[in-house]
């Protein structure tokens, strides 16, 4: 059986990352476990044609019928909802995305600070030595979110960073949100054909030819 993915999207700029990857992991058969912040609510707002209720149980409705899952693929759970799985060591997420993650979220992970149900939840998962996949979005970093990102890197956490590569030849947004997604897929082990890998599509690359090269 498939590992189900909790998916936390917080209030950071970004939102497309977030929805984008909880569309991929629904189409890949991948149950998702799936956390909004109030923040995020209004971000999805600003930033998308999407319109989230505000109540819980009316965004599970709302998203069960946009994507055409039922509970066995997507459940939906309260910004304080503690009785939730994820919320102890017991039903630990053995695997966990925050995207995009705000500074403010890496910054009360990164201490411990368990305010609420995505800071607990990834609480949960660093100490029963799971996987966090952490995505921040925000530029420039302070010294303050870079001394964060080492803490929880430390931790065993993975910051992968909003960045989009560009040696796929974008023509459109959704191919930039796309990159991003499919880094994500590739951390957990999801296959995905969106965007190839550096080279693929390259037979002729030659040596010294890298997608890191100065």
């Amino acid at each position: 059986m498939t590992q189900p993915v909790t998916l936390a999207i917080t209030g950071a700029s970004g939102a497309c990352y977030g929805l984008r990857l909880l569309e991929c992991l629904l189409a890949a058969q991948v149950p998702v476990a799936l956390l909004i912040s109030r923040a995020a609510q209004l971000v999805i707002a600003l930033e998308s044609d999407w319109a989230l209720p505000g109540r819980t149980a009316a965004q599970q409705r709302v998203l069960h019928q946009r994507f055409g899952v039922g509970e066995e693929l997507l459940r939906v759970y309260g910004h304080e909802q503690w009785t939730a799985p994820v919320a102890s060591g017991s039903g630990a997420p053995h695997r966990m995305v925050v995207c995009p993650a705000s500074t403010g979220t890496l910054s009360a992970i990164a201490s411990g600070a368990s305010n609420n149900l995505i800071e607990r939840a990834a609480d949960v998962v660093l100490k029963e030595r799971r996987q966090l996949i952490l995505v921040p979005r925000e530029a420039p970093y302070s010294e303050i979110h870079l001394e964060n990102m080492l803490r929880l890197t430390r931790m065993g956490a993975v910051i992968l960073p909003a960045s989009p590569g560009f040696y796929h030849r974008p023509a459109r947004l959704e191919q930039l949100v796309d990159f991003i997604v499919a880094r994500i897929l590739d951390q957990l082990g999801v296959d995905q054909q969106m965007v190839p890998r550096w080279g693929e599509d390259r037979p002729d690359a030659g040596e010294g030819d890298g997608a890191d090269t100065v």
